[in-house]
Parts: structure tokens; C-alpha cells; sequence
């Protein structure tokens, strides 16, 4: 019987299915059948694996019907990564290619588009396709040369970073590789001889004057991972403020590498070579980016958005009012849970995005209002209502942290009085309470407070009990709803892990409370101040 089977991955979301591509070979009615649930791209692999073989490896059998399966058959399949498999397996079920036989392609995973030539070219999501190959027992893998690197990274997986066709049949017959061009890369250099992306590799807390109040609340943020929001008038360094946070958070683990990374493949953002990204992510889109650029979506295949990539990392939303009202609400979800779900006619997915989300607002359409005397603000009250308004309840009930950012008088260029904490310094402490929350959640699947669910947080890390009557008492007055109190049960947390205290107290807790306010009668230094006498 002609018959082979090589296999493939495909990719749902975050989550990664191994795909069987069978093929047989069979006497009648001289046709090429592709099926199981193939987009057009897909379809289009007839013709590519057909030029392929008969320019670099042997002859397509044209005097046979051929019948492709992609099995399960109930899953949707895009994508031109399948060339790769649905070629072998050709190869292996046509009985006139004697040398390959198809129990050669046993333990194998095939990723890769072909040209008409033979040649491979790179394809997104390598990554996380070698990681669902892994986990599924298989152990060696084929891939386009320059993304051999990227594959790599998974433990204990066998990589072949090949160039074409023809030098993988070479491999798995055991004979000589033949010589091929190199693999053209996915991008070329940018045309731009400065892109940005550097720009805030040398910016540090050091650089800003004052604002006690802001870095103290940027700190617990970060420790935490607790939604911000910064309010105030323009030109008082709300940007400023958010750029620096990415120079506090310290290095991912190699999980979350392997997350990060996982999720820029799949974009085909990730630049090849560039091995595990250490580094938390910085996002920052303009106002005017639409649903599917922010939270993910796109025509066709579902893909990642901005609030994804910036997993483990910071999601800057500036001018957050001027956001379109869809993604504001959309906002939602990822806020609460930690995760994006995209649904696209028959097709949806889940993917992770566990950012340190970071918002910042105007106080009024032109920025410029401060104070009861409204400053230089020219806005009505109507007008400034309405911009308010744009900001719906319950994305601001899953804020954590509010902070209002007033205008600063500049230092002293005498150099009198103490000088502004570095970036290293915060950093150090902000790993030390990250620390401290890997350690008591070391037995759970979250390792941040943010994260925390609030039953099991009431159940088994319960804040002391003059701490909780203040909480209590707040939601009695109906200042906190029910999803208030357990932010600000998590916030006290993160207030006790930043200050070396081994369980949150009523100081702890009214810090917490003064962070979640946007009360501006409530003043941050005179708590810290109390704390500090104590």
C-alpha cells in the first residue's frame, strides 16, 4: 500500500496540536485531493509541493491519484508550515522513491514553507510549535536553517536547520546532504536608521525630580504587577514615569522566556537569532490602534495583539480616554484574568496577557486643568464630564493603583538635599518582593499577587484582623465594591512584601487603601511617613 504519514504542528491560541499529514498514493482518476479543514494559503501547498519535488528531489507521481489528509480532521489548519510535511510524506508513500520509506519518518516533526525550487523559507511560530512537539513526546524536528536557533531553545529536542527539500530527504535516508543556497531571512534590514526601539534602554528613575508619591506607587506596582493609573495635568511626566518602569522589573525567568518568547514567534515579530527575549516587554500603541491590534484578532488567522506581547511586561495605554470605546471595554478581560480570548467566526483563541497594565488620563479634553482653580483649562464642565465618562466603572473598579501626577518644581542644581533613587536600587527591592511572593505561592500556578484569587486569598493568607476591619469598614460605606475589596486585600500584600512585614497589618492596609483612592485628601507621604516613625 503507498501510504506515509509525517507529522506537523499547529497552533491554536497558546495551545500547540501535532498534526497528522497522511498521504496515499493509489491508482484512478489522476488528482490531487487536499483535506481537512485547509484554508486557501493551505490549498495553495498542491502546487508548492508539487514544483518542489519535481525541481529538487524526484518526480511528483502524475500518473496517480493523490489524496492528502491533515488529521484530526476537525480542526481548523492554516498556514504554509505544513509544505514541509505534506513533501516527505509524498516522497515516502510513492513506491518509486525507494529509499525513503515511510517508517523513516517515525519521531519526526516537519516545519517549513517550500518555493517552487525546493527551498525553504522561514514561517512564524516556530517556537511554540517545537515547545507542542516537545510536550508531546517528539524529540527531532526539522526546521528552516535560520530559525534552527529558535527551536533550539526547547530542552532535550534534536534540531536540523536544513536549507531545502532535497538535504532533508538526504537526512533521513542517511545520505550525503547535498549543497543548497542559503535560506533567505523573513526581514530584511529596516530602512529606518534609527527605529526607537533603544530609546529607553538608558532612561532611570534618577532622571526624575520629585514625585515621592508616584515612584513609591510605580514600586508597588511593579512588585505586584497591579494595574496603574496616572492622572494629571500634561507635561507633568506621566509618560516619563511609565517609560522607566520597564528599568525596575527585574529579568524574567526562563519560563516566562520561554512565554515571551513563544508569543513573538508566533507574531513573526521575533528577529531571528535572537535566541530567549530576558527582558520584560515594553508596548506602548497610539490611541487610534483598533480592537485587533491591541487585544489581537485579524482576518484569517487569529493572532496575538499588543496586550499579549507585552506578557510579563508593560502595556502602556496613554491618553487612555481617547482609546476607542470597543478596546477600552475590551480592557476587561485581560485586566481581570490575566488572558485575551479572540473569537473569529468558527475560529477563537486564548492568549495569555499578564502585563503590568499601565494607563494614563488627562483630567480634562486639553490637559490642562489642575486644582479647584482649573488652572489655564478652557474645557466646560460638560466637556470635561464627558471625557470622564469615556472611563466606564468597571474598568476603573479593576484598577488597583490611582495616582495623581501634580507639577514639580525643579531641584536645585546646587545638588543640595538626597538625590533621587536609581532604577538599580528600586529594582533590587522590587526582586526581593517578588521573591517573597514566589515563595509563599510556590505551591500554586500564579506567582504575583495580582494574580492571587480572592477566595483563596481571604482563605489562606488572610491580613491581620484590624487591617481587614478598615477594608471591611470602607466597603460597608460603599466606597469599595466586592472586586475592590479583594484588589485592595491583594494591594496590602504587596505593600507588606515591599516593606520586609511578614503579614499585613492595618498600616498595610490603609497604604493600600490610599493607593486604590483617587480621593486627593488622602495623602501617600503622611502614610509613609507613619509607617516610617513605626
Amino acid at each position: 500500500m503507498a501510504f506515509a504519514t509525517a507529522r506537523s504542528l499547529a497552533l491554536r491560541g497558546a495551545v500547540g496540536h501535532v498534526i497528522d499529514v497522511q498521504v496515499d498514493i493509489s491508482p484512478g482518476l489522476v488528482t490531487t485531493t487536499l483535506v481537512g479543514r485547509v484554508d486557501k494559503s493551505l490549498s495553495e501547498a498542491r502546487d508548492r509541493v508539487r514544483m518542489a519535488i519535481n525541481n529538487d528531489c524526484g518526480r511528483w507521481p502524475a500518473t496517480k491519484r493523490v489524496t492528502i489528509l491533515l488529521a484530526p480532521a476537525d480542526l481548523p489548519k492554516t498556514g504554509t508550515h505544513y509544505d514541509l510535511a505534506i513533501a516527505i510524506a509524498v516522497l515516502a508513500a510513492d513506491k518509486q522513491q525507494k529509499e525513503l520509506t515511510p517508517d523513516l519518518l517515525d519521531g519526526w516533526a516537519f516545519i517549513g514553507e517550500l518555493s517552487v525550487s525546493g527551498a525553504l523559507r522561514p514561517v512564524p511560530g516556530v517556537l511554540p510549535m517545537v515547545i507542542a512537539a516537545a510536550a508531546h513526546g517528539i524529540t527531532r524536528v526539522f526546521v528552516p536553517e535560520p530559525q534552527a536557533a529558535e527551536a533550539a531553545l526547547v530542552p532535550a529536542m534534536t534540531v536540523f536547520g536544513v536549507r531545502s527539500l532535497a538535504q532533508v530527504s538526504a537526512v533521513l535516508r542517511g545520505a550525503e546532504v547535498p549543497e543548497a543556497p542559503p535560506v533567505v531571512a523573513a526581514s530584511a534590514t529596516s530602512l529606518g536608521t534609527w527605529s526607537g526601539e533603544g530609546r529607553l534602554d538608558d532612561v532611570d528613575l534618577a532622571d526624575l525630580d520629585g514625585l515621592e508619591d508616584v515612584r513609591y506607587a510605580v514600586e508597588v506596582a511593579a512588585a505586584g504587577a497591579h494595574p496603574l493609573m496616572l492622572v494629571g495635568p500634561r507635561g507633568t511626566g506621566k509618560t516619563s514615569i511609565a517609560e522607566r518602569i520597564p528599568s525596575i522589573l527585574p529579568d524574567l525567568t526562563i519560563e516566562q522566556s520561554l512565554e515571551v518568547t513563544a508569543l513573538h514567534s508566533v507574531t513573526g515579530v521575533l528577529p531571528d537569532g535572537s535566541g530567549l527575549l530576558r527582558r520584560p516587554p515594553w508596548f506602548a500603541p497610539h490611541h487610534s490602534a483598533s480592537a485587533a491590534s491591541v487585544l489581537g484578532g485579524g482576518t484569517g488567522k487569529v493572532r496575538p495583539g499588543q496586550v499579549s506581547l507585552a506578557h510579563h511586561g508593560v502595556l502602556f495605554l496613554d491618553e487612555f480616554p481617547h482609546f476607542r470605546s470597543d478596546v477600552i471595554e475590551a480592557m476587561r478581560q485581560p485586566l481581570e484574568s490575566g488572558e485575551v480570548t479572540i473569537a473569529r467566526g468558527e475560529d477563537s483563541a486564548t492568549y495569555p496577557a499578564r502585563s503590568l497594565v499601565v494607563l494614563a488620563a488627562n483630567p480634562c479634553p486639553c490637559g490642562n486643568f489642575h486644582g479647584s482653580t482649573g488652572g489655564s483649562c478652557d474645557c466646560t464642565e460638560v466637556q470635561r464630564a464627558h471625557y470622564r465618562r469615556k472611563l466606564s466603572g468597571p474598568i476603573l473598579d479593576r484598577v488597583d493603583i490611582w495616582m495623581e501626577v501634580r507639577p514639580q518644581g525643579r531641584r536645585p542644581s546646587s545638588g543640595w538635599g538626597p538625590q533621587p533613587e536609581s532604577s538599580a536600587e528600586v529594582r533590587a527591592r522590587v526582586t526581593e518582593a517578588r521573591q517573597r511572593q514566589a515563595h509563599r505561592y510556590r505551591d500554586r500556578a500564579w506567582l504575583l499577587n495580582s494574580s492571587c484569587p480572592g477566595p483563596v486569598l481571604a482563605e489562606r493568607w488572610p491580613l491581620e484582623p484590624e487591617g481587614q476591619r478598615l477594608i471591611d469598614a470602607e466597603l460597608t460605606a460603599g466606597t469599595l465594591t466586592r472586586r475592590g475589596l479583594t484588589r485592595v486585600q491583594r494591594l496590602a500584600w504587596t505593600v507588606a512584601d515591599c516593606a520586609g512585614v511578614e503579614r499585613p497589618g492595618a498600616e498595610e492596609a490603609s497604604i493600600a487603601l490610599t493607593l486604590r483612592s483617587d480621593d486627593a485628601a488622602r495623602s501617600l507621604p503622611a502614610r509613609l511617613a507613619a509607617v516610617a516613625a513605626s
